[in-house]
């Protein structure tokens, strides 16, 4: 499974850290940066992660303070469909019911056990389809 990452400074401590557990689970990464924790603006990684999905990454893991910026410039896309997500039972819904390909996570809410735990849900759960497609469908303009 290919899986792109991106952050800004607020994210890039967990961004690091759920790179060496992806790696670990034997999942390729793309990582779209941040690289240090230097200020910088959320949109210039959430950009390039979100053309990646479906050419590159078939899911993106997106990181910033409270999840929220990030997850907003994702949802631009079309084709992108983010959830902001802050435990497992979101992620596994995210992903059953609204076929998530990217998730946000809130770097200054959550730890790290957490988001682990969370990535991993989110990478294990297929799409329900069904009724959910129906839904899924009617959410782009």
């Amino acid at each position: 499974m290919n899986v792109g990452i991106a952050s800004d400074h607020a994210g890039f401590q967990l961004k690091e850290q759920l790179k060496t557990e992806l790696k670990n689970m034997g999942v390729d990464i793309t990582d779209y940066g941040t690289n240090s924790e230097d200020s910088c603006d959320y949109p210039d990684f959430a950009h390039p992660l979100a053309k990646s999905i479906g050419k590159e990454n078939e899911l993106g893991i997106a990181i910033c303070g409270s999840g929220n910026g990030i997850n907003m410039t994702l949802n631009k896309y079309p084709h992108i469909r983010s959830a902001i997500v802050w435990n497992k039972e979101l992620s596994e819904l995210a992903r059953q019911h609204n076929n998530a390909n990217i998730i946000a996570l809130p770097a200054r809410f959550i730890d790290l056990k957490i988001a682990i735990e969370s990535v991993k849900q989110f990478l294990e759960t297929s799409f329900e389809g069904g009724r959910h497609q129906r839904r899924v469908e009617k959410i782009s303009i």
